[in-house]
């Protein structure tokens, strides 16, 4: 397949990626009012999504233990960040959670420039500048300081910055087939979830007549929102700029804004609006063809 084309699909991938990951409050939520409140509803998927993909990493068991050790690690950090961005659904906003986690496009650039020498187009820099300017409009356009305000948020401001570490080590040195990476991811998050979930809450005791609801909600969010759909990104991450995949996945933040008004009934105020359509403009600056730099700034 030419270059062009592997970019422009893993770019509809990632921004598929998005709006599916839109609406993932929705399960995690519901495993919160059947009685896995705290992290045990996010480590409920994770360790079901590393099961149903346990073997297919089995038949990859040779290629997972030859694979670069940072790679490997980036890859798992991944898992760590999406868990903590989980878990931050049961403690905040939908919406604000979902906005503080895409200010990673700004650690991506600089983690891009500055310790990877990466060059960066002035029209990258440009759409940095009008998406952070468009979250900002949506944290802080009550006239309150665009800062985090709760645990959820926090925690997801905190995954941001390791999802960005995450997509560069995995754009530099991950060279592994993306069901693998999808296990590794899995498991990393499992990992960071076992020793996040009895900071947040103690071990829940969910009722029996809740437990098969729970049981089919986590396997069916591992499998659709951790198995496949992680999948198909890493396969796009190993392929795109670690910004341009921060970007791209910003459709998320749509997503999630409606879903949450429609069924959470978080209602939009008019500054989140506005914000909203900043980092949508962000995302069209984002890949507009820059000509050479861009190749360059793809690693083409």
């Amino acid at each position: 397949m030419a270059r062009k084309s592997v970019d422009l699909l893993a770019s509809a991938i990632t921004l598929g990626t998005g709006l599916f990951w839109g609406v993932y409050w929705m399960p995690v939520r519901a495993l919160g009012a059947v009685g896995l409140g705290g992290a045990w509803g996010t480590l409920a998927i994770t360790l079901a999504a590393a099961i149903a993909l346990g073997p297919f990493a089995l038949a990859s068991r040779p290629r997972i233990a030859s694979a670069d050790r940072l790679a490997l690690a980036s890859i798992a950090l991944g898992g760590a960040a999406f868990a903590l961005y989980s878990a931050g659904f049961l403690y905040g906003r939908v919406t604000i959670i979902i906005l503080l986690w895409f200010l990673s496009p700004v650690w991506s650039t600089l983690i891009g420039r500055y310790l990877m020498g990466w060059p960066t187009p002035p029209l990258r820099l440009a759409a940095i500048a009008v998406g952070l300017a468009g979250l900002l409009v949506m944290l802080g356009g009550d006239g309150q300081a665009p800062m985090p305000r709760s645990a959820g948020e926090w925690m997801s401001l905190a995954g941001g910055v390791l999802w960005s570490f995450s997509t560069t080590g995995i754009r530099a040195k991950a060279d592994l087939g993306p069901i693998a990476a999808a296990f590794v991811f899995a498991a990393g998050a499992t990992v960071a979830t076992l020793v996040l979930a009895p900071l947040l809450a103690p071990l829940p005791a969910v009722a029996l007549a809740n437990a098969a609801r729970a049981f089919g909600i986590a396997f069916a969010t591992g499998g659709l929102w951790w198995g496949a759909s992680i999948a198909g990104l890493m396969w796009a991450a190993m392929r795109l700029d670690p910004a341009r995949v921060a970007i791209l996945l910003m459709t998320e933040v749509l997503a999630g804004a409606l879903s949450a008004a429609v069924f959470a009934n978080e209602r939009l105020q008019a500054f989140e609006l506005v914000g909203g359509a900043l980092v949508l403009f962000a995302g069209v600056l984002e890949i507009w063809p820059t000509g050479k730099s861009d190749s360059a700034a793809l690693g083409g």
